[in-house]
């Protein structure tokens, strides 16, 4: 197993968090890798922790101007490949990774012969707390089957849930998708938005080798956050739906017909039907939900389309994703 693997850390004045998540690095079965180190903070307060580490593999680069989180976070997930590197991930400042995370991705892509793995993860609670504790199962254990999906199936995870999540995925450097979404908009759609753009096989890897810390009230420093509540909130909501509704329409037909019921998708048949319904791709869902509820579910979906307005970003994403 040779290769050398190239980490992005985004990062914005967490120092305690920063040293866990770069030890975490040190702590790994492979030691083979590079990381680089961005830090948002005006006062490049990053820079401290990285110079007590004292480890060359780790270096420091100061965003100027200041990105704010979003593009502080995309654009860890640009192709340039600076190291010639084989392997690459993004660790955000307050996540971290167990020892065997690089090794067992590594293996997994020559196992399954793909370029692209989604690694499950464990969730931490309090983070940042000294009441801090780890969830016993990984998130993807109520979503996905492990295993090679197509990117198509893969891309219905929208319809239920958000999809990918940033520190859950590993690529090689012969990837076909790019995972930069390349356009300004909130962290939460960015997601989603990587969520679409898979165009390869995915490997989901159920094992939890990574850890994600519930803090997303620590990670909102986004552009346009002097935006009402309310207006994110539709907005999100707006652009949501659009691409679920692309989603389905690039799905396979067998793929739309057995849906609700694919062994592929853990996600309970009524949060199935729920993402059918409010984002008007599909109003017959069966037994999956009682007749008052679909017509809630279809009344704020039609709220949403008429009061939400799209993302700036998302017209231009789909027009470079779609053709």
């Amino acid at each position: 197993m040779t290769g050398k693997t190239h980490i992005r850390t985004p990062t914005y004045r967490r120092p305690d968090a920063l040293r866990r998540c770069l030890e975490s690095l040190q702590a790994q079965t492979v030691q083979d890798w590079i990381c680089d180190v961005y830090d948002d903070c005006p006062d490049a307060s990053a820079r401290a922790v990285i110079a007590a580490l004292n480890d060359e593999r780790i270096r420091y680069r100061h965003n100027r101007p200041q990105l704010f989180a979003s593009k502080n976070i995309d654009q860890c997930f640009t192709r340039k490949n600076p190291y010639d590197a084989d392997y690459f991930f993004v660790l955000e400042d307050d996540n971290f990774v167990l020892p065997d995370f690089i090794e067992a991705n590594i293996a997994a892509c020559e196992t399954h012969r793909v370029n692209l793995i989604f690694r499950n993860q464990l969730v931490e609670f309090a983070s940042g707390t000294d009441k801090a504790y780890l969830s016993e199962r990984g998130i993807l254990d109520d979503k996905l089957m492990g295993g090679v999906h197509a990117p198509d199936m893969f891309r219905l995870c929208l319809m239920a849930d958000i999809g990918v999540s940033n520190g859950g995925l590993f690529w090689t450097r012969d990837a076909v998708t790019d995972l930069e979404i390349h356009h300004a908009c909130s962290a939460t759609l960015q997601e989603y938005m990587r969520t679409f753009a898979i165009t390869e096989p995915i490997y989901v890897a159920m094992k939890p080798l990574a850890v994600w810390a519930e803090n997303g009230e620590g990670t909102t420093r986004n552009l346009g956050a002097d935006v009402g509540y309310y207006k994110r909130e539709l907005s999100l909501k707006r652009s949501i739906g659009i691409l679920q509704r692309k989603a389905w329409a690039l799905a396979k037909p067998e793929d739309r017909k057995q849906y609700l019921s694919h062994p592929v998708f853990r996600y309970p048949q009524h949060m199935r039907a729920t993402g059918l319904v409010k984002s008007h791709t599909r109003m017959r869902v069966g037994d999956a939900l009682p007749t008052k509820e679909v017509l809630r579910l279809a009344w704020r979906g039609a709220l949403i389309r008429l009061l939400g307005k799209a993302e700036p970003s998302l017209a231009p994403f789909l027009a470079a994703r779609t053709g």
